[in-house]
């Protein structure tokens, strides 16, 4: 629960300042940065060079490794970059004559009317968080540090690999079990996104339809 709530948070903020800058049209080689990060969406390093990189920058078997690669994405910012392209442009001059710098618009004009879209990366980024198994299960030796999400994986497997060696007179009752374990982990996966999502169902909507419609 903790690296759902601290990697959402920092998702959020750190991909909403970076578009934030993007969206300004005084930024020197805007263009080739878009391009450069939407090349990252077509192409990935592959997982030997990205298990190297967590390595070599101290990741292995720490808490951060579920954060720190996580805070970006690009296709977020893209969410992001839509909608504050939107925001009227008055409002950032009224605020600059009044003495407000970049850091005061962002925090206090930007994100307060951005509450739409900042719910819904929040709600996308939170589910992907949660239910990421991959991560503790590359990354993390010490089990303590790994998520539910990978030990309900590994249960699962389990049951899985006991269903097909099972002998023919026990294999209902090996069916059942294992049909049961992977019931109730869908249950257990599953009830925490439907707690939050009504405290962002008003949010979400309205920032699902970013773009979709001009009038």
């Amino acid at each position: 629960m903790a690296k759902t709530v601290i990697g959402t948070l920092a998702h959020v903020f750190f991909t909403a300042m970076v578009a934030y800058a993007f969206s300004r049209r005084e930024l020197i080689g805007r263009r080739l940065y878009m391009f450069l990060g939407t090349v990252t969406m077509f192409f990935s390093g592959g997982l030997i060079p990205t298990y190297l990189l967590i390595r070599d920058l101290g990741l292995l078997d720490s808490f951060w490794v579920y954060i720190i690669p996580a805070m970006f994405n690009f296709f977020d910012l893209i969410i992001f970059l839509a909608f504050f392209r939107e925001i009227p442009a008055g409002l950032e001059e009224a605020a600059k004559i009044d003495g407000a710098n970049d850091f005061r618009i962002f925090y206090g004009i930007v994100l307060p009317v951005s509450m739409p879209v900042v719910a819904t990366i929040a709600l996308f980024h939170g589910v992907y968080q949660w239910n990421d198994y991959f991560t503790g299960m590359i990354y993390i030796n010490n089990q303590e540090l790994q998520p539910i999400q990978t030990y309900l994986y590994r249960v699962v497997a389990q049951a899985s690999s006991n269903q097909m060696m099972a002998a023919a007179p026990g294999g209902i009752t090996k069916n059942v079990t294992s049909q049961s374990i992977k019931l109730a982990t869908m249950v257990v996966t599953t009830l925490p996104i439907v707690f939050v999502y009504p405290f962002l169902q008003k949010y979400f909507v309205k920032g699902f339809m970013i773009g979709s419609i001009k009038g």
